[in-house]
């Protein structure tokens, strides 16, 4: 028979209600308010399907995540970058690449060029079809510009944007950000709500966050869906804030209907880029699934 000491039992009594007592540190995945929808880092499990004449699949589950592309947040169906005026691939393409990441380590990325413009040449990446385009939504990814791009005067570059049913046909919303330079060829953010690119509802431009070039950078972009007073849009660099419109962020009560989380198109060419740890949710979160 085993006979266990009263001191050494109350020192074992001792040590687990401190373990008990001790806050539990919340997992990349808890958020107080915020479900995560979607996350992926173009890990191993993801690959880059060969491009049609209209589409390129990213398809596969990221076996870091769990998460599958594409992407089905909101019931979206046929997601997939969208090439156009492609020139047979050759004015712009994309692919997956090994490179050394935000933190410092080597990871999996998305890596974008566009070589040179036969009319609108850009690929987004579309989120498509989307049936619930009438909620909160918050969209974080690292990302990294190229610097000759950036030399020219008078330039933009879109980075990401969404639109909702009806802005072709002139009765829509649509929620845009930009890089542009200036007429000495300096570069800032711009960000805009518009009926269309002719017809500017509200914008807002900043001078003071830097726009990095050949760095690693955080955006981050959060939405409520609204046609009255409490809708509100938000983007943020690196922590910090480039603009917040509040009011309405759609016209004529119509609903999302695809979103562009990263894309690569503008009038500033050539240029490449690179786009890595995704992370959708439902609400702003705490914390980022990605350390």
């Amino acid at each position: 028979m085993t006979i266990t000491s009263p001191l050494k039992s109350g020192w074992l009594s001792v040590a687990l209600l401190l373990v008990l007592a001790w806050p539990v540190q919340p997992s990349p995945l808890m958020a107080e308010n915020a479900k995560l929808l979607f996350a992926s880092g173009f890990n191993k499990g993801v690959r880059l399907l060969p491009a049609d004449p209209y589409y390129q699949v990213i398809k596969g589950k990221d076996r870091k995540t769990g998460f599958r592309w594409p992407i089905k947040i909101r019931g979206a169906s046929n997601s997939a970058l969208h090439p156009i005026d492609h020139d047979d691939h050759n004015a712009v393409s994309n692919q997956i690449r090994k490179v050394i990441g935000h933190n410092g380590k080597p990871t999996r990325v998305l890596y974008s060029v566009e070589r040179y413009n036969t009319g609108v040449t850009q690929s987004p990446y579309e989120i498509l079809n989307i049936k619930q385009g009438r909620k909160d939504l918050y969209i974080r990814y690292w990302m990294k510009l190229d610097s000759p791009s950036f030399r020219a005067k008078n330039k933009w570059r879109a980075l990401f944007e969404y639109k909702t049913v009806g802005y072709g046909k002139g009765d829509g919303f649509r929620l845009i950000s930009y890089v542009y330079t200036d007429r000495k060829g300096r570069a800032y953010w711009h960000w805009q709500g518009d009926a269309n690119p002719q017809k500017t509802i509200w914008e807002i431009d900043n001078h003071n966050i830097p726009v990095p070039r050949n760095k690693w950078f955080l955006t981050e972009y959060f939405w409520r869906w609204s046609e009255r007073d409490d809708g509100v849009a938000w983007w943020k660099i690196n922590g910090k804030l480039v603009g917040k419109h509040r009011g309405p962020t759609t016209r004529n009560g119509k609903k999302i209907n695809f979103i562009m989380p990263f894309q690569i198109y503008g009038n500033s060419n050539p240029k490449h880029q690179w786009v890595d740890d995704l992370e959708i949710w439902d609400g702003v979160p705490e914390q980022s699934y990605f350390p």
